[in-house]
This record gives C-alpha cells, structure tokens and sequence, in this order.
C-alpha cells in the first residue's frame, strides 16, 4: 500500500512539481492550498504518514498548523519554506516539526527525506526484530539538579519537570548515556534521527539551543552539554 502525503503547499507551480514527481515515485499525495482546507484534510482524509507544510499559507499560517496537528498526532512533518532564518526554523522545529527544508529545494533530496521521514516513523514505531538485552530497572540518570528518567522518557531540573520535545529528550539520553564521548553533529543526526546527514547544521543547532534553554541555568555558558569548537559537543561536569 502507498504511503499517503498531505502536501499544503499554496504556489500551485510547486504544488504540483512536488505532487508529480512524489507520485511517480509511488507515493500517494493530497494537495491542499490553503490553512483551512489543510486542517480539513487532516481531520477527515487522513492518516497521513507524513504532512508537507509550506509556513507562509492563506487563511492559517504553517506555524499554526503545526501546533494544531501536534495536539493530537505524531505524524511526521517536513517544512518548507523560503524563508531560510534560524528563527524560523527555531520556531518550526520548536513545535515539533521533525524536518525542515528550504526553497529552493532539489527534488532528488526532498524524496530522500521523505523517504527517510516515513522510514524513520515506521521503525519507531514497531518493535525492533533485533533482541535487546533487558533494561535495568528504573534507569535514572542524575547530574547537578537534572534528572533524566530513560525508562520514562522525562526530565526534571531542581524537582520541576521539563518539557523536552522527543527529538530533545534523544539528544540528551544520547550524551547522558555516553559521558566523556564527544559526538560530532553528523553522529547526532545518525543517532538521533538515524538517517544520513545531509550536512544541514541549522537543524542540529537549532534543536541544541532549544535544548540548552530548557536546561542550563545559563544557556550561553552550558554546563551540561559543552561545544567543543570545529569538533562537536559533549557532557560536561557541572560543579556540585
């Protein structure tokens, strides 16, 4: 069965290049081009297996729609946009977009992500064929004041909960559980989104600084995750 795409796209141009081409590749797609009719989609066409999300849309904004699909679905979203600033992908991916790229865009990498979005959604969510050791019970990780719960996929700073988004929680279990190992941004990406990196370093810092903001006590001089400048980052020893 094809995967289905919800494309909200509002230049019809490049809604239907991006239509025709996904489609030729097999993929099932629904074009929208406008908020409203992008939210009707969704509730009573759906599900989808990935959503498609020009920001700049007619009667409700991209931004809007995120949120709105996060209240209530998991389903993978790729941005696309043309406006290339770190504040827009700041705001994107703060909402939970697991994917951004910008206009213009080469068609041959759009399909690759999207492939790589749907693959990636589909391996979370089955059960892995490989057999896994049994986890020790209660997996708590503990480093001046945070508290990071493996078992429950939650974090707390000083006794107070933090919301992490689930690509946030993945980066701080990736460091918490590997202390002393520096990880370059293409490792991040492999781990964390387990794709290639296609060398788009705005993504991995922009889910870094969201990251930092959440959990330093003074996010421009990080105590938990420390850059380690032209190599990556890693865990650092906050003072007791």
């Amino acid at each position: 069965m094809a995967h289905r795409i919800l494309l909200i796209e509002d230049d019809r141009d490049i809604s239907e290049m991006v239509r025709s081409y996904l489609s030729r590749e097999g993929l099932e797609v629904e074009s929208v081009f406008d908020g409203e009719a992008a939210e009707t989609a969704f509730r009573t066409k759906g599900p989808f297996d990935l959503v498609l999300l020009d920001l700049m849309l007619p009667k409700r904004s991209g931004t809007e729609l995120l949120q709105t699909f996060r209240a209530g679905s998991l389903v993978p979203v790729m941005i696309m946009s043309a406006k290339d600033t770190d504040v827009d992908k700041a705001l994107s991916l703060g909402f939970g977009a697991d994917d951004y790229i910008t206009k213009p865009f080469s068609m041959i990498e759009l399909l690759a992500r999207v492939k790589a979005a749907i693959r990636r959604a589909g391996y979370n969510a089955a059960p892995s064929s490989a057999p896994e050791a049994p986890a020790p019970v209660n997996q708590v990780v503990t480093l001046k004041g945070l508290t990071v719960d493996l078992d429950n996929f939650s974090a707390a700073k000083n006794g107070e909960d933090i919301k992490l988004t689930a690509k946030e929680f993945h980066i701080l279990k990736l460091f918490v559980t590997h202390p002393g190992r520096v990880f370059t941004k293409a490792q991040i990406y492999a781990n964390v989104w387990e794709d290639d990196y296609y060398g788009d370093e705005n993504v991995i810092n922009v889910h870094m600084r969201r990251l930092r903001e959440k959990i330093e006590d003074d996010p421009s001089h990080p105590e938990y995750i420390k850059t380690l400048w032209g190599i990556g980052y890693k865990l650092g020893e906050p003072v007791q």
